[in-house]
């Protein structure tokens, strides 16, 4: 509990300001059967300035040979006062991971992962987020690691002759076997030693194994370089006032260890598919009192 002595004090239901807008990312994954334009009009409606651009069809095509016009994407953003901070590729729900299994999958795999740094290099993103894929669940658990160690290494170093970091984040038990702790990303960043790959907090995967905002900071300091900053109960990617996390003590985290970077609203519950446009202002006006 934050003591009244603490600047950041909450008195009388006078909310203080914690975070700047330009920090919090609407992200599109939620808007799947709506158009690109649609989704981009949402973000700006709901008071978004920047964007997590999940690369996923309909409103980015990615594979390991190419990917969507940037230059269309650009124009769209820009006729629209919108930023894009981060890309995140489709990397959990199509047969690209980061530990493939067959070598095939696996190259095809990292030729993706490759495409989607050129896409970000066009959009001119200097963050794209990453895990630790999953290999198969009936094998050795230290050879799927392998794979995904190795694939990041290649990745980081692509990365890192763009000038763009990798950040990775941590996967629910019931989406891999590998990274679902903040232990599970320290280690893989101490073995990858790449200065291009970089951690990332996503609160549904670090509630649900127990932790906390200062734990992460606690174990990987100024590692941490990009944020999935939603609510859950813990499960579920939910929007913010529809799940359990304190809104609040998760902010003042935050300034505690002077956080200033993105906060992507990755929504991922089928039940904000219909109208995501609503769940994307509903979880605004929950943030709203706290913006700067």
């Amino acid at each position: 509990m934050v003591k009244a002595a603490n600047k950041y004090f909450t008195r009388r239901n006078v909310k203080v300001k914690y975070i700047d807008r330009d920090q919090l990312a609407g992200m599109n994954i939620h808007y799947r059967y709506y158009s690109l334009e649609y989704f981009l009009d949402a973000q700006v409606r709901a008071g978004f300035q920047s964007i997590e651009l999940w690369l996923g069809a309909p409103h980015f095509f990615l594979s390991p040979m190419e990917y969507s016009d940037c230059r269309r994407v650009k124009r769209l953003l820009k006729e629209r006062g919108l930023e894009v901070r981060v890309v995140t590729p489709e990397n959990c729900m199509y047969q690209y991971q980061h530990a493939a299994q067959e070598s095939e999958l696996y190259e095809k795999s990292f030729q993706y992962f490759q495409r989607a740094l050129d896409a970000a290099e066009e959009l001119e993103v200097g963050i794209m987020a990453v895990n630790s894929g999953w290999g198969y669940w009936n094998e050795n658990r230290e050879e799927a690691w392998k794979r995904s160690r190795e694939m990041l290494s290649r990745l980081s170093e692509y990365a890192g002759t763009k000038g763009i970091c990798l950040a990775m984040e941590s996967l629910r038990p019931q989406e891999t076997k590998l990274a679902t702790t903040v232990y599970d990303v320290k280690r893989m960043l101490g073995e990858v030693k790449h200065p291009n790959l970089k951690a990332m907090i996503d609160t549904t995967a670090m509630g649900v194994a127990g932790e906390t905002i200062d734990q992460w900071f606690e174990v990987l300091g100024q590692d941490i370089i990009h944020m999935h900053f939603i609510d859950g109960t813990p499960y579920g990617h939910l929007v913010w006032g529809d799940g359990n996390h304190n809104l609040e003590e998760f902010l003042q985290a935050l300034v505690r260890h002077d956080y200033h970077g993105c906060l992507g609203h990755e929504i991922t519950a089928p039940e904000y598919f219909d109208q995501p446009a609503d769940a994307d202002l509903r979880s605004m006006k929950t943030l709203e009192p706290f913006i700067r």
